[in-house]
């Protein structure tokens, strides 16, 4: 007997080939049968079968669960085993343990190591600090007890990845930050990542970037290794089977660095495996930038290496705050202004001659991709607190400062000193062009991009990239209509399933995972993201409901009906080796996608 039976959907099964209409039967957490035409019924005679439970589809898109390669769900999952909002956006399996930040290994040496890793998380990654304080255990030491302590606990499938800043954190204390390792430590340093991958851990992750520090404000323990610490734990990778790296360095903001192509390209060769970042910005007005981070890509092929570059099919709108810490306080000069008690920071901000020096570094070459945020005139209010701010919420600066016969900057620090400096504020984006989507549409094809790079589960209260799938598949659908329904979804599936070399997911396929989507094609889109205070120590982030999704499954279990958890709980924690195979620089067969020659 099946378990479920879903009849007549319209199936877009992952791999790019056309939709069909059939009936899918689930069964043990798979798919044990497709039923496609009359004659495969009276061949095997196997849709005869009965099932405890079944629905009629008809006129919905049944789709391969949604896998987001680039999350921060690490410490949310305790306290949140749904990963919302991405589980009900039909993200049914979620990659952690990026940029070189995981929860674990932690040295029971030193007890005080945890309250450091929060603190950092909660700095570099915006998650609250009370959150982690209050919503995990913090009661496992190495890679596997975490695993094991989020293992038949969660509604989504979850693999991790090892974060160098752990790595070094557990074998040389306070050193790792600023300190070198000996050559005792990096033994010890490769043998901890050893050990993690022995538990599951998918692979090595890394940071090289500018933009994170600690919570005490200085580079994290990543930052301080050295080319050969890198590709010594790069050659370790190579020796589980299933794994991969993922790294950021300061370039994957805008334009890599000479140097920064030459180390990836190294790691990725030392280990034998690809190398994923985060993230590629694509914008018409910069066409130098593309093929200058692709070029990566074309240097390590030829070095018997791969790197893949995540890069969103959505604009992710993130806010913005003069108050507390954001990608404002990243461009350069800024964050010594931005870090002065609030009293003095607002007597500095109204200083026409500190407004002049902002702004004249907020434009500069040096502020790279945060040069994007400098048109301040372009800025939308947000929430707002002080009476004499009533009703500028939803209006756009430049149109206040017209009015009030100010520059559009001087404008949004007096409308910001009013509210002391708690105003939401929301850059539009700049990126919205038609020639940048058709830009974005090209590079897609490049067989060494991936959509993906939402950061789910981090910088909470500042954007929410978790409903990238529901809104990319809306205007595909309904939208600029880029790509067909069924690359869209080959994209948001089979393409990082292959990728991480998931075992027997990302597809509708006889004998895979029931990870399934069920969406109304006519209404599968994202709400606005809107502020909500449920994380506990009651702490404030962003969501987003799903719009047209009737049913998502982990494992043949119905985990959300329309966009309600069920609070079933069948999400595994995927293990390199035993859930994932390894795949090589060469790249997997059968993505359907072609090199472009535009690169």
């Amino acid at each position: 007997m099946l378990d479920h039976l879903i009849r007549r959907a319209t199936v877009v099964d992952g791999t790019g080939a056309p939709s069909y209409v059939a009936d899918i039967g689930i069964r043990d957490g798979r798919i044990a049968l497709i039923g496609r035409s009359p004659a495969r019924v009276k061949a095997g005679g196997r849709l005869g079968e009965r099932a405890r439970t079944e629905e009629d589809a008809t006129g919905l898109v049944l789709a391969p669960g949604f896998v987001d390669p680039h999350t921060h769900y690490d410490a949310q999952l305790f306290w949140d085993p749904y990963a919302t909002p991405s589980l009900g956006h039909g993200v049914t399996t979620v990659v952690g343990g990026n940029c070189g930040f995981s929860l674990a290994p932690l040295n029971p040496a030193r007890p005080a190591d945890a309250d450091y890793t929060r603190r950092m998380m909660s700095k570099v990654e915006g998650m609250s600090l009370s959150a982690l304080e209050q919503g995990a255990p913090w009661d496992w030491s190495s890679f596997g007890e975490y695993l094991d302590a989020l293992d038949g606990r969660i509604a989504v499938n979850a693999g991790f990845m090892a974060g160098h800043c752990a790595l070094r954190r557990y074998v040389m204390g306070p050193d790792a930050v600023g300190g070198q390792p000996d050559a005792a430590q990096l033994r010890r340093m490769t043998a901890l990542l050893h050990e993690a991958m022995d538990a599951g851990a998918w692979g090595l992750s890394t940071t090289q970037s500018s933009t994170h520090s600690d919570g005490d404000g200085r580079p994290v323990a990543s930052r301080h290794a050295l080319p050969a610490e890198l590709l010594a734990l790069s050659a370790a990778v190579g020796r589980h089977e299933g794994t991969q790296i993922e790294a950021i360095v300061s370039g994957c903001l805008d334009r890599f660095e000479d140097a920064e192509i030459d180390l990836l390209t190294e790691m990725t060769a030392a280990a034998g495996r690809p190398l994923n970042w985060n993230v590629l910005t694509i914008d018409a007005a910069v066409p130098g930038r593309v093929p200058r981070q692709l070029g990566a890509s074309a240097r390590a092929r030829a070095a018997g290496g791969r790197i893949v570059a995540l890069t969103m099919p959505i604009l992710t709108p993130m806010n913005m705050s003069l108050g507390t810490f954001c990608a404002l306080n990243l461009i350069p000069g800024w964050g010594e202004v931005l870090a002065l008690p609030v009293p003095h920071r607002i007597t500095a901000l109204r200083d026409t001659a500190v407004q002049a020096d902002m702004l004249r570094r907020a434009r500069s070459p040096e502020a790279g991709v945060f040069r994007r945020l400098a048109d301040f005139g372009r800025y939308v209010i947000g929430d707002t607190y002080a009476k004499e701010n009533d009703g500028l919420t939803g209006r756009v600066v430049r149109d206040i400062a017209a009015e009030r016969g100010l520059d559009p900057f001087a404008c949004l620090v007096e409308i910001c000193a009013a509210d002391e400096l708690r105003t939401v504020l929301w850059p539009m984006p700049s990126d919205n062009d038609p020639a940048s989507w058709e830009l974005r549409r090209d590079t897609w094809e490049h067989p060494d991009v991936l959509l993906g790079g939402s950061d789910a589960g981090a910088h909470l209260d500042r954007m929410c990239g978790a409903p990238y799938t529901t809104r990319f598949l809306g205007d595909c659908l309904r939208g600029r209509k880029l790509v067909p329904l069924e690359r869209a979804v080959q994209m948001l599936t089979d393409e990082p399933a292959r990728l991480f070399g998931l075992r027997g997911r990302g597809r509708i396929a006889e004998g895979y995972a029931a990870d399934l989507v069920l969406f109304d094609p006519g209404r599968i889109d994202a709400g606005p993201a809107a502020l909500v205070h449920d994380l506990p120590g009651d702490g404030p982030r962003l969501d987003s409901r799903a719009v047209g999704v009737v049913s998502v499954r982990v494992n043949g279990v119905e985990t959300v009906r329309h966009d309600v958890v069920t609070g079933a709980l069948p999400g595994t924690v995927l293990r390199s080796g035993r859930d994932t195979e390894t795949v090589g620089t060469a790249g997997p067969a059968g993505t359907g996608k072609a090199r472009t020659g535009n690169f």
